[in-house]
């Protein structure tokens, strides 16, 4: 089995705790190039690629890595702001693209990046989270559903190198993909929402679910789905962390890949293997454009108090 030879746009945390430990659960990709314009960064990730047994060219920037060339495809995993321009340069060299949540600042940047060709995939990475996806085929076929969606963490925690985006921005694209993806549903209007830096709350109306979104990047870390049927009874569920868990995590550490870990193996793993089992689950760069609309949506929603924002002009 050949390996997908990748390229990796950005150092930083999500690159030392996530993508790195992901290499070693997934033999059908080797990291072969980096790129970051913090030298200190290059170096620290550059001797964790070797240590995990990937030697890795080092660059401070995506033409530099692209003139050095190696590799098949690339994983833009560099701060929102640099996506669309790191995309357009790797686009125009024919190769694969893995763009990572959120796809861009705005719907602008992700329309854009969904016009490129190859257009990338988005890294949704929760759609490979065995316990999120167990929920899809419990949700009914037919009719309507609710769903409560909560993203929770504390940012000061996981320790970004360089991220200041907003709980909307940062969580959002997160917790709308998933309630597309899980009902199959479009999103067509958002109601009720309140943003601040830290937190954030809405109701997505979709062509067949209400879905209730809680972010926050300042409380402990908790994620949540629940699905309810049109009478509000319980279908099905799925929960990480809380209160409990953390107190449990202070006392005993499990051993193994973390969730975020293993499900960023999963969704490498898919995008190696295209047309295998799994591919099915990539998200496009349609999805993230769709995403970016209700995020937009729901930004007007919360300057206007809280009113009723229709979705027009796009579709998932």
């Amino acid at each position: 089995m050949t390996a997908l030879r990748i390229g990796l746009v950005g150092c930083g945390r999500l690159a030392e705790a996530g993508y790195l430990p992901a290499l070693a659960l997934t033999p059908r990709v080797k990291l072969v190039s980096i790129v970051d314009p913090d030298s200190t960064r290059r170096t620290r990730i550059c001797r964790l690629a070797a240590d995990a047994g990937h030697p890795v060219a080092v660059h401070p920037d995506v033409d530099s890595m692209l003139a050095d060339g190696g590799f098949d495809a690339v994983v833009v995993a560099s701060p929102v702001d640099t996506h669309v321009e790191a995309a357009t340069a790797v686009a125009a060299r024919g190769l694969r693209l893995l763009v990572e949540k959120p796809p861009a600042p705005d719907v602008a940047g992700a329309e854009a990046l969904a016009m490129l060709r190859p257009a990338p995939c988005v890294g949704f990475n929760r759609r490979f989270d065995p316990g999120v996806a167990a929920l899809r085929p419990l949700v009914p076929a037919q009719g309507h559903v609710r769903l409560r969606i909560a993203l929770h963490y504390r940012r000061r925690s996981w320790q970004p190198v360089a991220v200041d985006d907003d709980a909307a921005l940062d969580l959002g694209p997160h917790a709308v993909d998933l309630a597309c993806w899980l009902t199959s549903a479009e999103a067509v209007e958002v109601v009720g929402a309140t943003i601040t830096p830290t937190r954030a709350e809405w109701h997505v109306m979709l062509t067949r679910a209400r879905v209730h979104i809680s972010l926050a990047t300042d409380r402990p870390h908790h994620e949540l789905v629940q699905v309810f049927d049109d009478r509000g009874r319980p279908l099905a569920q799925h929960r990480v962390g809380g209160l409990i868990a953390a107190v449990r995590g202070r006392l005993r550490r499990r051993p193994g890949a973390t969730p975020l870990v293993r499900s960023l193996a999963a969704q490498l793993d898919a995008f190696a293997g295209s047309g295998d089992d799994g591919a099915e689950r990539l998200a496009t760069a349609a999805d993230g454009v769709g995403a970016m609309h209700v995020l937009a949506a729901a930004r007007a929603s919360a300057a206007q108090g809280g009113v009723p924002v229709p979705l027009t002009g796009w579709e998932a």
